[in-house]
């Protein structure tokens, strides 16, 4: 089994991704553009990580 899930993709160029931890539920951001790419912890309006249910 994978560690992370992909749940949503949008674009091809300037790529948003989130994805899913399989052990914890919480849910991350992935954002690339051209060669700079990041990969975080997606937040609630709190500043709390987001967890699938």
């Amino acid at each position: 089994m994978e560690r992370f899930k992909k749940i949503y993709q949008q674009r091809v160029t300037d790529v948003v991704k989130i994805w899913v931890d399989t052990e914890t539920n919480v849910n991350y951001v992935f954002h690339r553009n051209g060669n700079a790419a990041g990969f975080t912890l997606l937040l609630d309006k709190e500043g709390k990580p987001i967890v699938a249910s």
